[in-house]
């Protein structure tokens, strides 16, 4: 059903000519998900988020030392490196006003003759330094014929890159992607166009790709926030069809006796809080109405949301009704099913997961089980909702880590059965200032207490210089029977940024602490994380390094230390989120950021108030003013990666703008039959909040 004008933009990235089956692997893990390959409209969308200038300087006497220089020089010399000797090889360029040694090692002679004879002019641009007071620039970064001056962009844009993509490659395929996008039917209404002197969509694509400066690039331009507000408009629209559709279409009520539920509560280890208790009652009461739930569900991190969410699907299977409980990761949802299971099997509850991972006659017997009612409960991925998976009578879809999943994700599950209630959980507070907007089309529960026991956790920010302090406390913490999270920012050591990797400091680890280091992070198989994972479950090893792949919902009791190595590069969310992987015992727990110094005011501050508070709520909202303030980390770690483009942080003004013109039009078109209403469904299609299509389709 998705219009032919977007055909282009949602085919497979190797349509993109150079893009190969090798690098369109590497683009499938980059862009893409488990349940689909990276496309031309993810390449599309994956913007520059800064540029080089390569505009020429006059002369080689006028070019920046220390920077970036671009200028046009003759050959004078090639120096080859002595016979036997390590040296680099040497090209002396020269023009009226002065010249520049290019310093190249590990060279190919022949290639260099070739590239830059002696006697002939060429355009150079690099990073021009001083060396013995001489000018000279490593391995250049373009070499140009003079004829082929026009084809070097004034400013190259930089775009997010990943290891086996490098820069050049990545720019040339974006850009290509950003060509495939055609001239699409204008959705937004005129007069707000005119008003905010946005560009057309193909315009701002094009403005986005071809920054005309630095600041077009790094800025908030008006091409960037006409992207954004188009996302931002598709969410409200898909949101506003959810709100006419509840109002529309009747639940049916989900009545039970109380039985299950009271035997899975007689068996928790501990009592309900009332805030539990509170949310219980909110959900059940809901579930029983005749109009369909539609509940968020925030409670900050150990709260405990997932027994709200199991004593929700008793009650639907007291009614000899289903639930389906859905997590972001593999991980999760077997940890969800691992901890769920037994109390389900006390309450005589059958229930059964199923991710992308479930193969043959496994898979089978879940979705027959599903299929034929015989199982109660159903916890997995985006599996989930794949079309070949059907329900007996689904009564509620529980959505865990909602940051993590789009709204039309929510509705896909919702649409599973018939009037199936929906229960979104996230342990992501939301500030206030963005709740209603994100989730307006909700009513919203809070348990803002921990469960009873838990014990705060001290934090510590320490300089990376003391690092062999650090491991040497946290030798002394496994000695005493504890275990330990080491947290870094990236899997492998990268070019572009001086930070530690997992692989590097597990490697380092284990020359200290042997067989009691263990690994994981997100670009391992899923049996590999799964055995480091139940290792570390088990205590077999003591210290778990791992990117932030355990940021959400592992839960190891025992696990009381905390060490998030470059504290300085993760947002207040993560952090957060972060140590609450730990404080889940009986045990006091530390959690130590450690930083590379000197930190930015704003890193500053983000460490100051980690160590101040555990309160989630304040947090948040410290978290949204500072990056309110012109640091903006990228939509993972805004707490809605579900958006590519809009800054939710920053777009106050176009989040209200977005709700209102979306509500407005709903009214006045409600089946999207206008002339609009037409443009409206590519935009849907385009974000991909096509399900909103189905919402019509059903009304």
């Amino acid at each position: 059903m998705r219009p032919s004008i977007l055909d282009p933009l949602f085919a497979s990235a190797t349509t993109l000519s150079g893009v190969g089956p090798k690098l369109g692997k590497v683009l499938d893990r980059f862009l893409g998900d488990e349940m689909r390959p990276a496309r031309v409209i993810d390449l599309m969308f994956h913007l520059p988020t800064g540029a080089v200038d390569r505009r020429p300087s006059p002369s080689i006497a006028e070019a920046p030392i220390g920077d970036i220089a671009t200028f046009a020089a003759r050959v004078s010399e090639h120096r080859p490196a002595p016979a036997g000797k390590k040296a680099p090889y040497r090209i002396i360029v020269e023009d009226e006003t002065g010249d520049v040694t290019l310093v190249f090692f590990h060279a190919d002679s022949r290639h260099l003759a070739q590239t830059l004879p002696v006697g002939a002019y060429r355009i150079i641009s690099g990073k021009l330094e001083l060396w013995e007071g001489m000018r000279q620039m490593v391995h250049p970064e373009r070499i140009l014929d003079p004829k082929l001056a026009a084809t070097l962009p004034a400013f190259e844009p930089v775009y997010p890159l990943t290891e086996g993509i490098g820069a050049r490659v990545m720019m040339r395929i974006a850009q290509a992607a950003a060509e495939r996008c055609p001239d699409m039917p204008e959705w937004q209404d005129a007069g707000f166009l005119a008003k905010s002197d946005f560009p057309s969509f193909h315009a701002a694509i094009e403005a986005l790709h071809h920054p005309a400066d630095r600041k077009a690039a790094e800025g908030d331009t008006v091409a960037r926030r006409r992207i954004g507000y188009d996302e931002l408009l598709a969410s409200q629209i898909a949101l506003a069809l959810v709100r006419r559709q509840q109002k529309k279409i009747a639940g049916r009520a989900t009545t039970g006796d109380g039985g299950l539920r009271f035997r899975i509560q007689s068996a928790l280890p501990f009592e309900l809080t009332e805030g539990q208790r509170k949310a219980i009652a909110d959900i059940h009461s809901d579930m029983a109405k005749p109009e369909r739930m539609l509940r968020l569900l925030q409670g900050d991190v150990g709260s405990g949301k997932t027994v709200v969410a199991l004593m929700a699907m008793a009650a639907a299977a007291e009614a000899g009704r289903q639930s389906v409980l859905m997590a972001p990761t593999e991980i999760l949802a077997r940890q969800h099913a691992e901890r769920l299971a037994p109390l389900a099997e006390q309450a005589g509850l059958k229930l059964a997961l199923l991710t992308g991972r479930e193969k043959g006659a496994g898979r089978r017997q879940v979705l027959e089980g599903l299929a034929d009612g015989s199982i109660d409960i159903a916890v997995g991925t985006h599996a989930l909702f794949q079309e070949g998976v059907a329900f007996h009578d689904l009564a509620l879809a529980v959505v865990d880590e909602q940051h993590r999943f789009g709204v039309h994700q929510r509705l896909l599950l919702g649409s599973k059965g018939e009037a199936v209630d929906v229960l979104v959980m996230t342990a992501t507070p939301i500030p206030r200032t963005l709740s209603l907007t994100w989730f307006g089309d909700m009513d919203i529960s809070i348990l803002s207490e921990k469960p009873a026991g838990r014990k705060p956790i001290v934090t510590r920010a320490i300089s990376s210089e003391r690092y062999d302090e650090v491991v040497g406390a946290i030798g002394r913490a496994v000695e005493n029977g504890q275990q330990v999270y080491w947290v870094c920012p990236l899997v492998q050591e990268s070019d572009t940024l001086d930070v530690a990797a997992a692989q590097e400091r597990y490697e380092a680890l284990r020359e200290i602490f042997g067989d009691k280091v263990g690994l994981l992070h997100g670009q391992m198989p899923g049996r590999e994380k799964d055995a480091a994972m139940a290792a570390f479950v088990a205590g077999q090893t003591r210290i778990l390094v791992s990117t932030t792949v355990i940021e959400v919902g592992v839960d190891v009791p025992n696990a009381s230390v905390m060490v998030i190595e470059h504290a300085e590069r993760f947002g207040l969310a993560q952090l957060h989120q972060l140590r609450g992987r730990i404080g889940r015992g009986s045990a006091a727990s530390t959690c130590l950021l450690l930083y590379k110094g000197p930190l930015g005011p704003i890193a500053e501050a983000r460490l100051t108030i980690m160590r101040e508070t555990e309160d989630g709520f304040r947090i948040a909202e410290e978290d949204l003013r500072l990056r309110g303030e012109g640091e903006v980390l990228g939509t993972k770690q805004s707490g809605s990666p579900d958006w590519r483009i809009a800054r939710p942080e920053t777009d106050g003004d176009l989040l209200a703008a977005a709700r209102d013109d979306a509500r407005l039009l709903i009214e006045r078109d409600p089946h999207l039959e206008t002339p609009r209403g037409q443009a409206i469904r590519v935009l849907l299609y385009l974000f991909e909040r096509d399900v909103a299509i189905r919402l019509l389709r059903a009304g």
